[in-house]
């Protein structure tokens, strides 16, 4: 299992890969779209409740569910993603990925592990293009990760309720 920081690793899809060409090989024979399907994705926080403006610690796992190697290709060159409340990333601010596809490479069984932080604020952009930091409201909110695939459904993304006191 690969503990990855989001952001904190050279390799664009933030889990640290190594390249296996007999699993690369492998995998040009599964169809796309059972490879597709063959990942699942769950996400879970380091606790179920925070006190306001202290951070969550998102954990990502991708899970090859198949006996063999997949290659999942993704749209853009996101490969997954988290959101808050289905704000991405906690922030509204314009995002530039680039629309060339990529691909993430799994082994059989394969589970990669990410992690993020979220440092309970959403940023949002004002009218004139300046960003402000807002704390997030007390209550339930929603954390969810996702695979970024054409045909999003419910196995490509997991959810889990935290609660800001």
């Amino acid at each position: 299992m690969v503990h990855r920081r989001h952001g904190d690793s050279d390799d664009r899809t933030g889990f640290d890969e190594t390249t296996n060409y007999l699993s690369a090989a492998v995998s040009r024979f599964v169809p796309r779209g059972l490879a597709r399907r063959a990942v699942a994705v769950d996400v879970s926080t380091d606790r179920d409740a925070y006190d306001p403006g202290e951070p969550v610690e998102i954990t990502v796992r991708l899970h090859n569910r198949l006996p063999l190697p997949v290659e999942v290709v993704t749209p853009t060159r996101r490969p997954w993603g988290w959101a808050v409340d289905g704000v991405l990333e906690g922030t509204d601010e314009r995002r530039y990925v680039r629309e060339e596809s990529t691909a993430l490479s799994f082994r059989a069984g394969e589970t990669k592990t990410a992690t993020a932080t979220w440092n309970g604020r959403f940023r949002r952009e004002n009218a004139d293009g300046l960003d402000r930091s807002e704390p997030a409201d007390s209550g339930d909110h929603t954390v969810s990760a996702f695979l970024c695939v054409a045909d999003r459904r419910s196995h490509h993304e997991d959810a889990v309720e935290i609660r800001i006191r």
